[in-house]
């Protein structure tokens, strides 16, 4: 299948504006009214007034004087600024809040708002606020994780295989990692582990497997205001794998095998690079699953938590 921008945009367009009803790009979820202590809906993380700077904040229904975070992050091909509430929280949120872990899940700058870095900017940007108002939400600040599905995965991992470099050189292109998003500058970005479910990760490589064609200009040309052929520097300081050292935290990987928008060959060739760095990881690949359909079995959000879980317990 070969879409033009203009449909990409009616497609994601659509999928935003039902994503309260559906769950939309996750795999069309059912609605669910998710059991909390407490939860706060559209904090702004970044001090402005910006929609796109906001978090919904969620905390288990059992109370504890703190709980471990995971920041999970929306689909959508980088072209929405407010899915938050889209952000599969009848299957990974839930599975987090019924094992104990507070959740934010922030929406962040789309490609129309700015090109990349922009976006991990703003995720960067989260993880800092969460450090910074650890005692007004009971964030255990201990354990920071970031997950996300789709371009949401994307962001997570690159989060992860990025954490504690704040700038970097990737061929002719000289790119700020950090930013100067929010209040809290002077806390850490750094994070403990990640979870990528279906994410693309190489982006130099988006063609090394059977997926939608995206027309003339893709989702990541969007993001970049280029092209490969022309700018592949570009491409790699948006590739998590570009990044990759044996310092990384551990990642959890989740790729259908039938997957037809992102090739589950990213997920493939992520899972071997982190392998070969030496940094802990593990990976789910479903054989009937798709872009999010047929991936949230209880099995893999079972194995999400208990990576988690595992990774939390070898730090202390």
């Amino acid at each position: 299948m070969k879409l033009s921008l203009f449909t990409m945009f009616v497609l994601f367009g659509s999928i935003s504006a039902n994503a309260q009803n559906f769950g939309g790009f996750g795999g069309f979820q059912q609605a669910t009214n998710l059991e909390t202590s407490q939860q706060w809906k559209d904090v702004n993380y970044a001090g402005d007034d910006q929609a796109y700077h906001t978090c919904d904040i969620y905390l288990p229904k059992q109370e504890a004087a703190s709980y471990p975070v995971v920041i999970h992050i929306y689909g959508s091909a980088w072209f929405s600024n407010s899915s938050k509430g889209a952000a599969d929280l009848g299957t990974i949120v839930k599975a987090l809040l019924d094992n104990g872990f507070a959740v934010v899940c922030p929406n962040h700058r789309s490609s129309m708002d700015a090109q990349w870095p922009a976006q991990i900017h703003d995720i960067r940007a989260v993880v800092r606020f969460v450090r910074g108002e650890a005692s007004k939400y009971k964030f255990d600040t201990s354990f920071i994780a970031t997950s996300g599905f789709s371009s949401g995965g994307h962001l997570a991992s690159i989060t992860a295989t990025t954490s504690g470099t704040k700038k970097e050189k990737v061929g002719t292109v000289d790119i700020d990692l950090e930013g100067n998003v929010g209040n809290y500058l002077k806390e850490s970005s750094s994070v403990n582990a990640a979870c990528d479910w279906s994410g693309p990760i190489d982006l130099t490589a988006m063609d090394c497997g059977d997926h939608m064609q995206m027309g003339d200009s893709s989702p990541e040309d969007v993001l970049l205001g280029s092209k490969l052929s022309e700018e592949p520097d570009k491409y790699l300081s948006l590739s998590a794998t570009t990044y990759v050292d044996k310092k990384d935290p551990p990642v959890i990987i989740f790729h259908g095998e039938k997957d037809n928008v992102v090739p589950c060959c990213q997920g493939k060739k992520f899972f071997e690079t982190l392998k070969a760095a030496g940094v802990k990881t593990e990976a789910t690949f479903v054989p009937e699953g798709g872009h999010g359909m047929g991936m949230y079995a209880e099995e893999n959000l079972n194995k999400m938590v208990a990576f988690l879980k595992d990774v939390m317990s070898a730090k202390k």
